[in-house]
């Protein structure tokens, strides 16, 4: 049965507005005596979703004071329909995300080991179509991710320092070019429980992330649960926009 089906716009719009200012509140223990505006404008740094989401979330706090002035059992207007959906959208955005692992996630991770040559990486990754791909030491332990573009940049700085092809190939590990590079500065971990939003705030903090490697509780001796990568990021934008 639907509890809003019996409910007001004004009723619907007072419950979504107390519940977004909650959470906020709770989830970042800021002061309960400060005003909804300022609420907003210090949680913009902090959630993805209030940033996103900043002039409306504003403008809903002018709204209530608006609707109701003070006593929430005298409603003084009605909010149009469109906005009523508008802030129970953000207000589902902020108290039950969508999870990555149920929405975005490639389940079907590939891995390869650290001693495989460069020439059986390369392979894998053209007969996948995967540009990122896990790379496990014999601890079973995940140590960086194995990227297309990185190999080639490795690659052709090997070649340019007058190295063979086939040595690079045949002789050059995959965990000899992880140790080359800041590899942990293109990959990140995370638990089971990642939202659609946390995973898009990996990504807007850090440019050069390449994969945000879901396991169950966010540890590198982990099996990947599910893989995340920059060419997820306008489907996550689309999930929340349409969630």
């Amino acid at each position: 049965m639907n509890e809003k089906k019996d409910l007001t716009n004004a009723q619907r719009f007072i419950q979504a507005y107390n519940n977004i200012d909650y959470t906020i509140r709770t989830r970042y223990n800021l002061n309960r005596s400060m005003g909804f505006s300022e609420l907003i404008r210090r949680s913009v740094a902090l959630n993805y979703i209030v940033r996103r989401y900043e002039d409306d979330l504003i403008d809903f706090g002018r709204l209530r004071n608006a609707i109701v002035h003070g006593n929430e059992d005298f409603i003084m207007a009605e909010p149009h329909y469109e906005v009523v959906e508008q802030i129970e959208k953000i207000e589902r955005l902020l108290t039950a995300p969508p999870k990555a692992l149920e929405t975005v996630c490639r389940r079907d991770v590939l891995t390869i080991s650290s001693g495989k040559s460069m020439r059986e990486a390369i392979m894998l990754i053209a007969s996948s179509s995967y540009s990122n791909i896990p790379v496990f030491n014999a601890s079973g332990e995940i140590i960086g991710v194995a990227n297309g573009q990185k190999i080639l940049d490795s690659f052709g700085k090997f070649l340019i320092s007058g190295g063979k092809a086939d040595v690079f190939l045949d002789n050059v590990k995959i965990e000899d070019m992880l140790s080359k590079i800041e590899n942990s500065n293109y990959y990140v971990f995370a638990n089971k429980d990642l939202t659609v939003e946390d995973a898009l705030e990996f990504f807007h903090e850090n440019s050069k992330l390449l994969a945000i490697l879901v396991t169950k509780n966010g540890g590198a001796k982990e099996r990947p649960l599910g893989i995340i990568t920059g060419t997820d990021v306008l489907k996550m934008n689309n999930i929340l926009e349409n969630y």
